[in-house]
């Protein structure tokens, strides 16, 4: 009979010993189903009893990177000081309770991005930083998120995680890019973009290799006995922690499952007419119609996969450049990419506030999960950025970006820092992801268009 619980190393190689830094992570199995577990103190690391001395093992760095399309409202996006008494601009207010784990970083560009033309080839490298290829033939480069993957991937059971609320485009764009660079920020290799998952149903069933007949059936309840056997071997302070993370668990699963009914209509609808899903919009493609509740649903799949250690690297691309999303919530008229265009209103303003309110709650959600001495939060970084500065000019000679989050002490923050007067040799955006790789212990000579490290960071 399978133990209650199971080392992550284990899974992935049949031989017992161990073939990578030990940890103490959790696996619980049912019919179905593998549920990993939040880092718990009083679990043994592989193959040594509880009481043996040993130093706590190191707490993984993660990556998570958020998207937005088509820039921000500059008038409100500005921020100065430091730490605990660093002001914010109206669109940045929703960050206000993580002052002190916040970076405002000013100035930084994608210069094969700039001169090209608008949108699509602003965007699909934004996070490779190599030119992009016109026409019918994809090119470009690796995106630094699935640099890190192939690198540090291995150390979790899943390499990534690649997620969205918009469907992609097809086509071409008038500037004759391919609306796939609008639609993908995640590129797994020079011609071609990872997969999207778009489905929260889904997204959470990837979670819990949740497959077959089985999968419409509570995750919950198919573990419950290992889970019990688990809560009786465990200290109190671990037991308070597994009580959170399985309620946590359970509130995502219930939101996820009143959507899988309607992405499996959604599905047989476009099968019967003959069109592929992503051509339909939605509400009738199975995506809830209201964003706000996907966004958040989405958010709480990355906090659940970061806090298990499932994953260590994530992108989300919240919506596309050329994005079609509609917010009556917001009392805004138009759809995203025309609304951008008048992005000094008072309508873009707010709709620039929603999407960092959507960093905010993701920071939030993971500074609420313990983790050692600190939070998860504390050993991650969280990347927000768009792929312009002004929508009504298409300017992205500048980006709007921020992080929140440590790395493990790694990562200095409650900064804001100005590279605008630095030189387009000291601004690049992919010394910055240098920079980062390094702090994940990724070191590599050049990435992207860049072959320095962020200075001052």
């Amino acid at each position: 009979m399978r133990p209650f619980y199971e080392e992550l190393s284990t899974m992935s190689n049949p031989d017992p010993r161990p073939t990578r830094p030990l940890t103490r992570r959790v696996f619980l199995h049912g019919a179905g189903v593998v549920m990993a577990l939040p880092w718990l103190e009083s679990v043994p690391v592989w193959g040594a009893p509880v009481a043996s001395p040993q130093a706590p093992p190191a707490l993984p760095q993660r990556l998570v990177v958020q998207f937005m399309g088509n820039g921000i409202n500059a008038d409100h996006w500005w921020a100065k000081g430091d730490g605990a008494g660093m002001e914010l601009g109206k669109s940045l207010a929703p960050l206000e309770p993580f002052k002190t784990k916040l970076n405002v970083i000013n100035g930084l560009f994608n210069k094969p991005s700039t001169g090209v033309g608008i949108h699509p080839g602003m965007t699909g490298n934004i996070l490779s930083g190599m030119p992009l290829q016109k026409g019918a033939v994809l090119r470009g480069g690796i995106s630094f998120d699935q640099e890190l993957a192939n690198r540090i991937g291995q150390e979790s059971v899943q390499p990534s995680l690649v997620l969205a609320c918009e469907q992609p485009l097809t086509g071409y764009h008038e500037t004759n890019f391919s609306m796939a660079y609008s639609s993908h920020i995640s590129w797994r290799s020079s011609d071609s973009p990872v997969p999207t998952e778009v489905y929260p149903s889904l997204a959470f069933d990837s979670l819990f290799e949740n497959s077959g007949s089985r999968r419409t059936e509570s995750i919950l309840d198919r573990v419950r006995e290992e889970a019990a056997g688990l809560r009786r071997r465990i200290s109190a302070t671990d037991r308070a922690k597994l009580d959170e993370y399985l309620t946590s668990v359970r509130e995502v699963e219930q939101r996820a499952q009143r959507m899988r009914a309607d992405a499996a209509k959604a599905a047989d609808r476009a099968k019967d007419k003959g069109r592929p899903l992503a051509a339909i919009k939605r509400p009738d493609n199975g995506l809830p119609e209201d964003i706000r509740e996907h966004m958040r649903l989405m958010c709480d799949i990355v906090a659940l996969a970061i806090q298990t250690d499932k994953t260590r690297i994530a992108t989300m691309l919240m919506c596309r450049d050329l994005s079609g999303l509609f917010y009556p919530f917001l009392d805004v008229r138009d759809a995203h990419h025309p609304a951008s265009h008048n992005d000094l209103g008072d309508g873009y303003e707010r709709v620039t506030r929603f999407y960092v309110s959507q960093l905010a709650y993701l920071a939030g959600r993971l500074q609420a999960m313990p983790e050692g001495e600190g939070s998860v939060l504390d050993n991650t970084c969280l990347l927000w950025l768009s792929n312009m500065w002004s929508g009504s000019r298409h300017d992205n000679s500048t980006l709007p970006l921020l992080t929140v989050g440590g790395l493990g002490g790694k990562l200095a923050t409650g900064r804001v820092l100005n590279y605008r007067e630095k030189g387009a040799e000291n601004r690049k955006l992919c010394s910055l992801y240098l920079s980062l790789m390094d702090r994940m212990g990724v070191e590599l000579p050049r990435f992207g268009d860049a072959d320095t490290r962020l200075a001052g960071l």
